[in-house]
C-alpha cells in the first residue's frame, strides 16, 4: 500500500469514528446557514484537512523522492583539477538539503572549441566555465544565454583568476627574463592557438598590452608581437597541449601560460623556473548559466544553486589550492601573501573591452591574422 493510499484508509476511519460518536445528534446548526447533515459536513471538513496535510507535506518536501536530476558543465581545460574537488562537496550537499540526487556530465577542453560546441548544439552546456568573458559573449550573441549574463552572478560573473607566468628551461639558458626577451633570435616559444584557446587570447593581449600599457604605440607592439610568434613554430590548441609539449615532451625554450597551471605542474614533479612579470594581465575567468538549455532540461534551480556553490568559501578554497586567484574576498585574504605582487596590472577594459577586443585582434583578417601571415612571410 503506497504512503497516499494509507492516509486515505486513515481518513476514512477517522471519519466513521467522529460519525459514531455523534450520530445521536442527527443534525447541527451553523450560524447564519441552514441546517446541514452532520455526517455530510464532518466528512468534508475532514478531507480538507488530509488534503492541506498532504499539501503541505509536499510543500515541505519538494525534492523528497524526486528523480535525480542531471547537470552537464563545459569548461577550459585546466579547470578540471579544481572541479573534480568541488563539484562532490556540492552533490553531498544538495543532497542532504533536498534529498535529491546530481549527476555531473563534464568537458573540459580549448576555451574557444568549447564554446563552439554549445553554440552548435554538441555541447548542451547547463554552465559554462570559460576562459574569458569574450566567450560567454558569443555564446550570448547565439542566442543561448540571456543579456545581462554578468549581473546575475558575484563579482560580475568572474569565477576564477590568474596571471601569465612565463616558464623556462632549468639555468635559463636564453636568458628570458621579461615579455621583450621573448622577442629575441634563437628563442622557440611553445603557445596555444588564439583561435582555439583562451589562454592564448590572454596571452596575446599580455604581450600587446606590456608595450602599449608602457609607453609604446601601437606599431611598435605589432613589430614586437609579429617578433614573438615568428619564434612559435607551433601553436596548439589548448593551455594543457601546450604545457604537455613544454614539460612532458620537452619541446621549446619557453612556455606562457596560467599562473595556476604552472604551479599545478610544479606540483606534479615538473619544476621548473618562471617568472611571473611585474607588468601583466588579470586573467579573468567567467561563469554562466545557460538559459536555454536548463529551460530546456528543467535544471535552472540546480545550476543557479552549483554556480552559487562556486562563489563560496569552502569552493573558493579549492580553487586557491590550485594556485588561482581566489574571487571569494576572505579566501583572497587568507593566500594573498602566497601569490608574487605585481606592480602594473592592467585589464581587458585598459584594452578597450572585449568587442573592440574581438574586432581589432580576433576577427578575420585582423591583427592576429595579419601576425600570422607576416610570420609565413
Amino acid at each position: 500500500m503506497s504512503k497516499w493510499q494509507h492516509r486515505a484508509q486513515l481518513g476514512y476511519l477517522i471519519v466513521d469514528k467522529v460519525w459514531q460518536t455523534i450520530r445521536g445528534y442527527g443534525y447541527i446548526v451553523t450560524s447564519g446557514l441552514k441546517v446541514r447533515n452532520v455526517r455530510s459536513f464532518v466528512s468534508l471538513w475532514l478531507v480538507g484537512i488530509i488534503f492541506s496535510t498532504a499539501i503541505a507535506a509536499c510543500s515541505q518536501s519538494r525534492y523528497a523522492g524526486a528523480s535525480d536530476v542531471r547537470l552537464k558543465l563545459v569548461s577550459f581545460s585546466v579547470t578540471k583539477a579544481a572541479h573534480d574537488q568541488i563539484i562532490p562537496k556540492f552533490v553531498e550537499k544538495w543532497k542532504q538539503e533536498h534529498n535529491q540526487n546530481v549527476t555531473f556530465e563534464q568537458s573540459y577542453g580549448g576555451s574557444g572549441a568549447q564554446t563552439e560546441g554549445v553554440i552548435k548544439g554538441t555541447q548542451e552546456a547547463d554552465i559554462v566555465h570559460l576562459a574569458l568573458p569574450l566567450d560567454v559573449n558569443k555564446i550570448e550573441q547565439a542566442g543561448l544565454i540571456k543579456t545581462g549574463w554578468e549581473n546575475r552572478s558575484p563579482r560580475n560573473g568572474i569565477l576564477s583568476r590568474s596571471v601569465a607566468a612565463i616558464v623556462t628551461r632549468a639555468g635559463n639558458p636564453k636568458g628570458i627574463n621579461s615579455w621583450q626577451d621573448l622577442a629575441k633570435d634563437g628563442v622557440t616559444l611553445i603557445a596555444a592557438n588564439p583561435k582555439t584557446s583562451g589562454i592564448a587570447i590572454w596571452e596575446f593581449l599580455a604581450l600587446w598590452g606590456s608595450v602599449t600599457l608602457t609607453g609604446g604605440d601601437e606599431e611598435a607592439a605589432l613589430n614586437y608581437v609579429t617578433k614573438v610568434y615568428k619564434n612559435t613554430p607551433i601553436l596548439t590548441k589548448d593551455a594543457r597541449e601546450a604545457s604537455d609539449l613544454f614539460f612532458q615532451k620537452n619541446q621549446g625554450d619557453v612556455l606562457i601560460n596560467y599562473e595556476n597551471e604552472v604551479v599545478l605542474a610544479e606540483n606534479n614533479g615538473s619544476k621548473l623556473p618562471y617568472k611571473v612579470p611585474q607588468i601583466n594581465i588579470s586573467i579573468d575567468n567567467p561563469v554562466a548559466i545557460v538559459d536555454k538549455n536548463v529551460d530546456k532540461h528543467g535544471t535552472r534551480e540546480v545550476a543557479q544553486a552549483f554556480v552559487d556553490f562556486l562563489y563560496s568559501t569552502e569552493a573558493q578554497r579549492e580553487f586557491a589550492k590550485l594556485q588561482y586567484r581566489p574571487v571569494n574576498p576572505t579566501v583572497t585574504q587568507e593566500v594573498a601573501a602566497k601569490h608574487p605582487k605585481i606592480d602594473t596590472l592592467f585589464t581587458s577594459q585598459d584594452l578597450g573591452g572585449w568587442d573592440l577586443i574581438q574586432q581589432k585582434f580576433f576577427d578575420n583578417g585582423a591583427i592576429f591574422d595579419k601576425v600570422q601571415a607576416a610570420k609565413k612571410a
